[in-house]
């Protein structure tokens, strides 16, 4: 008999602290020991699997370094499973995709700039624990997992994140915490630097903004102490790599050949001029040097791209000249305008330089409210922002294949910087859908966005509650980085962003901060700059708004486009419901057929209706109130004749309501047969006179057509109620309601 090995895990270990006041634990050693590391990190009852790998060469032919961050979740961590077709999980959700954004912003300038080999970090969701963030148990436990790796890298980071509830500063709130917060903030840092900052807030004075900040920078530093001591224990060496940097020599004499030129092609505040200048020093460069450094073809555009940096670089750190000739704390040229497509619900433009946004508001009913199928609690959303960049916005040419993780992303930070404003669906019963579409891009493009999906919103009639706008601060910094001299300047272009080191973006109202997002290229910020850049955005924001964006627009329209649905809104008692949407929904589809609207009843009793015809709306609310309420006597309805019988007609007031007009009621004069006055399928008004003790109702269309039309009954009308009945007793019938 083969004798049975036991596997032992030798080098599984487990180290614990309290994050919080909840126990985080990461572990390793016993899982996935192909991966360059893994760590199963835990916090609370929510666990994340993280795994880091490397090429063992370079990848050929690329200019930057190969990171992919994927962040998976799993339905199991919830108890619940997928709700697709093939039941299983197939592409990120948008929560994924933006997770996945956060972890690698404060990562990605970790590693060396020279190393072109591919990387890749997987974090999977296994179990979630509703208290316990899994986006902040993923960073911490990304972070131990490339620090104790064999990959060079400069970590480690943490990450946590800031709730504001009942006016305290809360690390990382709980499920009940969160729902209450008026903030929603997640900061990473290294042991020394803030490295990462993703807000949204309600309107957050920049000072409780900073404040919030600053203590979460404080908690991550300890658990980059934590990490640390992992490290120290069980730490890998860090594996050589071939280094990607151009030869200094080939490098300073590309550099003497062309700097002039290309100072003189920089120097211009057109991108178009700019690039058509640029493109014969490329073709000199190559004619010069191709052949003489044969091979290296392709690392003399990277040089070009180093020479370009360094002089926008120098310009700004050195002389505090920037590309197209604003001072530091200059905003680009601004324009605004509204009303551009006739028969959207509302479109807005914002142009900022040579960036041009155009953003259109589209108005639904409440039921076509994004469905959302993730781990989070949330179920739905009914304000949607969507993001799209098109290659021509940048002069270039590819074909379209939907949005990448760059637009997602913005397009998200935009729905975050509006969130706040939008009004409750009580007060503006509709789900929202904005689409900001670059027509042109030299940066700040998330920004113009907001400002002009703030202009649309209000063409559009959408009552926000404030106008917000977006603006963006840039860094750059010499030679000892953040802890030595830096400068800021205020609206950064393509090129400032591209040769920078900060993208630091605020959005918010006069009143305050609705959303942060931060990319860095240096390892972390010093709290002197965070509030330099709080300062400089708050006045640019400031700007405008009272100079461009309310001269243009100054308040929401009191009136929606004639093009966008009416809704109108009622509620019922809730045990009513069944009887309004009827058997299999009979009864809702027919009101829906009838009146040419759209009707969305919630669990609660709110019925929300949508019609492009106000009269229509209403008439269908007074049938609904007949339904949920039943008929009122001395109340008129306007009903459908069903059927005809000797005796009279059988009126329908709302769906399966139903009542009897007795022949002596048809009309003002005497009726000798039901035929001669009404048809089935006859609309006519009528009047309740009577609901007996057996639900029977008994209308009269003689009444209405004298009290509503002035009509006087002839004198001989009521022979016909000295007729014999023929159904056997006293008119009337039950009504089915």
């Amino acid at each position: 008999m083969s004798q049975i090995k036991k596997l032992e895990f030798n080098n599984h270990k487990v180290y614990e602290t309290t994050l919080a006041g909840r126990p985080l634990k990461l572990e390793t050693g016993m899982m996935c020991g192909l991966s360059n590391a893994s760590i199963m990190a835990t916090y609370g009852d929510t666990a994340v699997l993280c795994n880091v790998t490397a090429s063992a060469k370079p990848r050929e032919g690329v200019d930057f370094f190969p990171l992919s961050v994927d962040y998976e979740e799993k339905m199991y961590s919830v108890g619940r499973i997928p709700g697709s077709f093939q039941r299983r999980e197939s592409r990120p959700s948008e929560k994924a995709i933006l997770t996945g954004r956060c972890i690698d912003r404060p990562i990605r300038p970790l590693f060396p700039k020279d190393m072109r080999n591919d990387c890749s970090v997987v974090a999977t969701v296994m179990s979630v624990d509703p208290d316990c963030s899994p986006e902040v148990t993923a960073m911490i436990g990304v972070s131990a997992a490339i620090a104790i790796s064999d990959i060079p890298w400069d970590g480690p980071v943490s990450g946590v994140k800031v709730g504001l509830v009942d006016g305290e500063i809360v690390i990382n709130p709980t499920l009940e915490q969160r729902a209450k917060s008026e903030m929603d903030v997640t900061v990473a840092s290294t042991g020394e630097l803030v490295a990462m900052i993703e807000a949204g807030g309600n309107e957050i004075p920049d000072d409780l903004m900073f404040d919030a900040i600053m203590t979460a920078h404080e908690v991550n530093k300890e658990v980059v102490k934590f990490i640390n001591g992992i490290v120290a224990e069980i730490g890998k060496p860090k594996f050589d790599f071939i280094s990607n940097d151009p030869d200094p020599a080939i490098m300073a004499e590309i550099e003497e050949f062309c700097i002039e030129d290309v100072k003189k092609a920089l120097d211009t505040d057109d991108k178009n001029v700019r690039d058509a200048a640029l493109l014969p020093i490329y073709d000199a460069v190559h004619e010069k040097f191709d052949e003489r450094f044969e091979g290296c073809e392709a690392k003399l555009d990277e040089i070009m791209y180093l020479v370009q940096k360094h002089v926008v670089r120098a310009w700004l750190k050195d002389e505090h000249k920037r590309v197209d000739g604003r001072g530091i704390d200059d905003i680009r040229p601004l324009n605004a305008k509204v009303d551009l497509l006739p028969r959207v619900h509302g479109s807005g433009m914002f142009t900022r330089g040579q960036t041009q946004v155009l953003s259109v508001t589209t108005l639904a009913p409440v039921s076509e409210a994004q469905k959302l199928d993730g781990l989070d609690e949330e179920v739905e959303k009914r304000y949607i922002h969507h993001y799209n960049f098109p290659s021509y916005s940048v002069g270039e040419t590819k074909p379209s294949r939907g949005p990448g993780r760059r637009e997602i992303g913005h397009g998200a930070l935009a729905e975050r910087a509006l969130l706040p404003v939008i009004p409750s669906v009580d007060e503006f019963p509709y789900t929202i859908r904005v689409v900001s579409e670059v027509l042109s891009s030299n940066g700040s493009t998330s920004q113009g966005s907001i400002c002009g999906s703030t202009l649309s919103l209000m063409a559009a009639g959408v009552p926000i509650k404030a106008p917000v706008a977006g603006i963006s601060c840039g860094l750059i910094t010499g030679d000892d980085g953040v802890k030595g001299d830096f400068m800021t300047m205020v609206d950064i272009q393509g090129l400032e962003d591209f040769y920078g080191d900060m993208d630091f973006k605020v959005a918010g109202t006069k009143k305050g901060i609705t959303a942060i997002q931060m990319d860095l290229k240096v390892h972390g910020l010093t709290p002197e700059i965070i509030k330099e850049a709080f300062q400089k955005t708050h006045d640019a924001r400031l700007h405008i708004l009272d100079e461009i964006m309310l001269p243009c627009i100054a308040e929401p329209r009191a009136e929606l486009s004639k093009y966008a649905p009416k809704m109108l809104t009622m509620t019922i008692n809730p045990e009513k419901i069944g009887d309004v949407i009827g058997k299999q929904g009979k009864v809702i589809q027919k009101l829906q057929e009838l009146f040419e609207c759209v009707i969305n009843i919630e669990e609660d009793g709110r019925v929300f209706i949508s019609t492009l015809d106000t009269e229509k709306g209403q008439a269908v609310m007074d049938v609904i109130d007949i339904i949920a309420k039943g008929p009122e006597v001395g109340a008129f309805y306007q009903g459908t004749v069903t059927r005809l019988m000797e005796f009279g007609a059988f009126v329908e007031i709302a769906p399966g309501v139903e009542g009897l007009v007795h022949i002596s009621k048809l009309d003002v004069k005497r009726v000798g047969k039901v035929e001669d006055v009404v048809t089935v399928g006859d609309i006519i008004k009528v009047k309740v006179t009577e609901i007996d003790d057996r639900d029977r109702i008994n209308l009269s269309r003689r009444d209405a057509l004298v009290e509503l039309d002035g009509m006087t009954v002839e004198e001989d009308a009521d022979e016909g109620e000295r007729r014999p009945r023929r159904d056997g007793g006293r008119p009337g019938f039950r009504g089915r309601r």
